[in-house]
């Protein structure tokens, strides 16, 4: 039996859910976002009538304002989406128990054994019209043979609508569209891909895979794969967990980051946060990424990995600075930088240790480490600072181990 399998996206969802507690705003330019004032300030959801404005997610709150001036905007509200996207969960799991959130506002389900109720179009137009009138808000489905062309059918028409995507009909449908279109075509890949003459889905599928591995890696033969419909993952059960994958941080600075004595006071920052929450888990971790945006919103990533895993915050925040000594040179100002750590493993797991590494003075750091962690517990996060975040208040003055969103886990 093929496969069915359904994409739901909730449209505009942050800023549906907060026209349903503010009717006086349903028919205006309404997009939520971070605060403007701190320049956490980028797009994370916008109504039908800011879509209009062609403001996207992921812009600047400042750039959006230029294109609509009486643009309403409202800061997120994550509790509330939460208790919405549970509702809409509940809903899912009257036709399946495969049930697979991509974030807070997307999920795939696999009803191929729920096909005795209708067709797998009849099942998304039934889903659909069962969130708009039980929840108050509209959704877009993809329905196809597997997660990528779901996924991408849900992206095809908005809002409200359902996108059938079938193994007779794919060519006609994906393969005309844009390759930025198919999932994990990002900014960097798609530039790539067009330098190479390759500009649409269907450019990727009949491209020659030898070609693509040696110009993308491992990732060009998985971009073949999904072009040509060949991806088969199966939809995770419903609740099933896949474990923490990752804990990292990142901020957009109040103001732009001059120089590396700018960026080392945030990086102290952020690498604290880390380490925090590592120690509240009870986790460690082997791998430091860090990330860079610049004024001009171009962003990338780096990574070093440790001869041990560690969660200490002077190893964190030291690995961090030194990639990002050895890649900001010549991309100052900055607009925002992150630090996570990967590769993680239970702190009670042995470890093996390293003759090149000083482990008494990495267990007295440790120990410092959890008393700040608790001495903030007790009295505050700000009762106990590092000297360097002192000497620009404006950079060093945010908690993000408190204020951190999270996002959805990557496809992978």
């Amino acid at each position: 039996m093929q496969r069915t399998i359904l994409h739901c996206d909730l449209n505009g969802f942050y800023a549906s859910v907060e026209c349903l507690y503010r009717p006086e705003i349903r028919n205006l330019p309404v997009v939520v976002g971070g605060d403007v004032d701190k320049r956490h300030g980028i797009i994370l959801a916008k109504n039908q009538i800011a879509k209009k404005f062609n403001i996207k997610t992921g812009e600047a709150l400042w750039q959006a304002r230029q294109k609509c001036p009486n643009l309403v905007i409202i800061q997120p509200n994550f509790a509330r989406y939460l208790r919405f996207s549970a509702l809409v969960r509940r809903i899912f799991t009257e036709y399946s128990d495969l049930i697979e959130p991509f974030g807070i506002d997307e999920a795939w389900i696999d009803v191929t054994h729920s096909l005795i109720k209708g067709t797998g179009k009849e099942i998304a137009d039934e889903l659909r019209e069962r969130i708009k009138s039980e929840v108050g808000i509209t959704a877009s489905v993809g329905v196809s043979f597997n997660k990528i062309f779901a996924k991408l059918g849900s992206d095809i028409k908005k809002p409200d609508a359902t996108t059938v995507i079938t193994k007779s009909n794919m060519k006609e449908i994906v393969f005309p569209l844009n390759a930025s279109e198919l999932l994990y075509v990002g900014r960097a890949t798609y530039q790539k891909l067009i330098k190479l003459n390759i500009f649409t889905i269907g450019d990727i599928a009949n491209a020659d895979l030898k070609f693509l591995k040696q110009h993308f890696g491992k990732h060009g033969e998985y971009l073949w794969l999904f072009a040509n419909g060949l991806e088969s993952s199966p939809v995770s059960p419903y609740g099933a967990d896949s474990g923490v994958k990752s804990i990292g941080n990142s901020t957009t600075t109040p103001r732009d980051l001059k120089n590396m004595s700018d960026l080392k006071i945030v990086a102290y920052v952020l690498a604290e946060s880390v380490g925090a929450r590592l120690r509240e888990q009870g986790l460690k971790g082997k791998t430091i990424s860090v990330s860079i945006r610049d004024t001009s919103l171009n962003s990338f990533t780096r990574q070093k990995k440790l001869l041990f895993d560690t969660d200490c915050d002077k190893e964190i925040v030291q690995t961090a600075l030194e990639l990002f000594a050895n890649n900001t040179k010549g991309l100052f100002p900055l607009r925002s930088i992150g630090i996570s750590i990967s590769d993680l493993s239970h702190g009670s797991e042995t470890r093996q240790l390293s003759l090149f590494v000083d482990h008494e003075d990495i267990e007295k750091e440790r120990t410092i480490d959890k008393t700040v962690d608790l001495i903030r517990k007790r009295y505050g996060f700000s009762t106990i600072k590092r000297g360097i975040i002192l000497t620009d208040p404006t950079l060093g003055d945010f908690n993000p181990k408190s204020d951190h969103i999270i996002f959805p886990v990557g496809y992978f």
